[in-house]
């Protein structure tokens, strides 16, 4: 009997390009408070809005030139090289067969897997559809933090670590992503502008992985690369849980308006890129018309040769995505499909 896989579960559908581009990040839709959406609209949707608060220095600084300390807990950073995967899910395709396909186009396995999760999902135990040459991510929903401060969630919890424990092989985990916005039940926004509860919440699921033994798991923290609102209270580094308790920080981030992938990616970088490795846990070219797509990720395998910080890269590859009519395949065109190989082949991406 096979095993059984959980659905996967669908992202908040996204505006399109022309409506999204007209909207700030604080003009995105609301989730409906207590109820977790993912994967959510919102690390496209925000990506619209440029950060009024930092813009992007003219040159890139020391600190995201600089290779990192070593770190990535059990799926640890390796200096010079980048691990490349995707969320990947194309469409009348299980999963099985999405990789089968990128293998055939690339001529290599995905090193990392990204699959996403509710909160009231119970975690896998194993998810032998992924293969074993890629490490799988789970990005976990999260919830409001007083379910986790207050205790009420600690069973759930045990047993999801328990559960990832019992893959016994390194596994990240990307817990309440995009935080810093406001279309998740757990982002500040529906918790009352405390950041700081956030902050509590991750140090308790660490506690409680910890104790069950699911020392096999690296976290990832992953804000989205702007606030939205963008205000003082709801900068991603109030969110922060502390060195301690993150082993990756990630970053979602799409040039829905056309952004390079310094501007993305920069502040990220340079904030806790001599700290601990980045992966950038969400990206993928826009079709703006003509070549736009193919030339967005050559350049952004160049800046990614020029940011030894980052350590890891997760495609959003896929063009199933409700409520879009945006395609985030890599392979719309051959120019596109072309640029992506070449950069997949590269030594730079070979971690």
């Amino acid at each position: 009997m096979p095993n059984p896989v959980p659905a996967r579960v669908s992202r908040r559908g996204l505006l399109t390009l022309a409506a999204a581009a007209a909207l700030p990040a604080a003009c995105t839709r609301r989730a409906p408070p207590g109820v977790a959406q993912p994967p959510g609209v919102p690390s496209a949707l925000a990506s619209t809005a440029p950060s009024a608060t930092r813009p992007a220095p003219a040159t890139t600084t020391a600190a995201a030139t600089k290779a990192p300390v070593l770190g990535g807990g059990p799926v640890p950073f390796r200096p010079g090289k980048a691990l490349l995967g995707s969320y990947l899910a194309l469409g009348g395709m299980s999963i099985t067969q999405s990789l089968a396909l990128r293998r055939k186009q690339l001529g290599r396995d995905q090193r990392i897997v990204h699959v996403f999760y509710t909160w009231a999902d119970n975690l896998p135990p194993a998810r032998p559809d992924v293969g074993d040459a890629g490490t799988l991510m789970i990005s976990w929903a999260g919830t409001r933090y007083a379910e986790i401060t207050g205790g009420s969630a600690d069973k759930r919890i045990a047993v999801g670590a328990r559960r990832l424990a019992a893959h016994g092989k390194p596994t990240l985990l990307r817990w309440g992503w995009e935080m810093n916005g406001n279309w998740f039940a757990w982002d500040g926004t529906h918790n009352g502008k405390q950041p700081a509860g956030y902050v509590q919440a991750w140090r308790r699921l660490h506690r409680i992985f910890r104790d069950e033994g699911a020392d096999n798991v690296s976290w990832v923290w992953s804000p989205n690369w702007n606030s939205g609102p963008n205000v003082p209270w709801n900068a991603y580094e109030r969110y922060y849980p502390g060195d301690a308790y993150v082993d990756w920080v990630g970053v979602s981030a799409y040039p829905f308006n056309s952004q390079t992938p310094r501007t993305l990616f920069h502040r990220i970088c340079d904030t806790y890129g001599s700290r601990k490795p980045i992966m950038l846990t969400e990206t993928a070219a826009i079709d703006h018309g003509g070549r736009s797509k193919a030339d967005w990720i050559t350049a952004f395998s160049a800046y990614v040769q020029a940011t030894p910080s980052i350590g890891g890269v997760v495609w959003f590859d896929t063009d199933t995505q409700p409520g879009t009519d945006e395609n985030f395949r890599v392979d719309t065109s051959s120019a596109t499909l072309a640029a992506y190989r070449a950069m997949a082949r590269s030594a730079r991406f070979g971690g």
